[in-house]
């Protein structure tokens, strides 16, 4: 809100429409202001919602047991770009979220990366994914840890978590109508997964339901991301700040309703609060009003040879250079004398 001469309030039902799908020509009509304007403040607000989801979701305080991943594509303004989407099946938590251009091995790592930064620790883990072949190394990648093996010096290994359990549901399409599902076990075996279902209340058989569920959550409520529309993206900026900001209302202000029923929680009920990172539903003002802790600061690293002489005490005056002073200095209570000639008296 820094630096906006528009009312608080103006602000926030803006930051709400565009949080729920409205397009932006529909908000300069209704409100009477610039595109760009609107654009700036979608901007404003999805980086400042990336920084509490850094804060509050990515500090390794989520109990999680069950997670889908799942990737869109996503259609812009002479742009083909992907966006991949983790989510949390027991608590509807959304974990971690990706935009890039291209659907590599580069994606799936830093999706599966930011999964990683907001678990607890080691423990029973099933993902399930579709059959993108990248998947499975890279949650390899991510849910492993350093085990030291040798006494004495040297360096310790990676190891992938015991029980992790890696799922493949692949769904054989034909006339636009699923006909075939297919599902197997990458690692793991097939019990394991089974208990873990049972417990996060995930389903009886492998599915990637939950994701699929939110990603079209997120082509409803991202207007960019609808099928056919004229307000297509032109950058890859303004598609992640509209992801972070509709992930984080989605954690925060907006209550579940599958978590509302007597089944789970009984009360209106967030994700976040789900997950035990909150005890009450946010408001969007308390959303984008919420202050950020700063780094730490780190000192920078020093270029070139240590100083060998100590560090001089800013209290102490320095010592005078040069050669010493062999007039005294003028008293500054006495007056100069003019310098030059006397002026002559007409």
């Amino acid at each position: 809100m820094e630096g906006l001469r528009t009312p608080a309030e103006l602000v926030m039902r803006v930051v709400i429409l565009l949080a729920y799908g409205c397009p932006i020509q529909a908000i300069v009509h209704a409100f009477e202001v610039d595109e760009r304007t609107v654009g700036d403040w979608q901007k404003r607000a999805g980086k400042h919602c990336q920084q509490v989801h850094h804060a509050i979701v990515e500090q390794g305080r989520v109990e999680v047991h069950h997670v889908q991943a799942d990737e869109i594509r996503v259609k812009g303004y002479k742009l083909i770009a992907w966006m991949g989407l983790a989510i949390d099946v027991s608590t509807r938590l959304w974990l971690a979220g990706v935009v890039s251009v291209q659907r590599d091995t580069a994606l799936a790592d830093r999706l599966l990366q930011g999964v990683r930064a907001c678990c607890q620790a080691v423990g029973a883990l099933l993902v399930c994914t579709d059959g993108w072949a990248a998947y499975p190394n890279s949650i390899k990648r991510a849910f492993r840890e350093k085990v030291k093996k040798t006494l004495g010096r040297g360096r310790a290994c990676l190891e992938v978590w015991p029980q992790l359990c890696i799922a493949t549901v692949i769904k054989h399409v034909k006339k636009h109508r699923v006909v075939q599902i297919t599902r197997k076990m990458t690692l793991g075996t097939l019990e394991q997964a089974q208990k873990l279902l049972q417990a996060t209340l995930g389903g009886t058989e492998l599915n990637t339901s939950f994701i699929e569920r939110f990603n079209g959550t997120v082509r409803e409520r991202l207007a960019c991301l609808t099928r056919k529309c004229r307000h297509a993206a032109h950058r890859l900026e303004s598609i992640e700040a509209g992801m972070y900001l509709i992930g984080c209302t989605y954690n925060f202000c907006f209550a579940h309703h599958e978590l509302s029923n007597r089944e789970h929680f009984g009360y209106p009920c967030t994700p976040a609060m789900a997950a035990g990172l909150t005890d009450h539903i946010w408001s969007v003002s308390e959303l984008l009003r919420f202050k950020v802790t700063p780094a730490p600061w780190v000192e920078p690293k020093r270029r070139g040879r240590p100083r060998k002489a100590p560090i001089a005490d800013p209290t102490v005056p320095k010592r005078s250079r040069g050669r010493p002073r062999i007039h005294p200095l003028p008293d500054p209570t006495v007056p100069k004398r003019p310098r030059g000639r006397p002026r002559k008296l007409a």
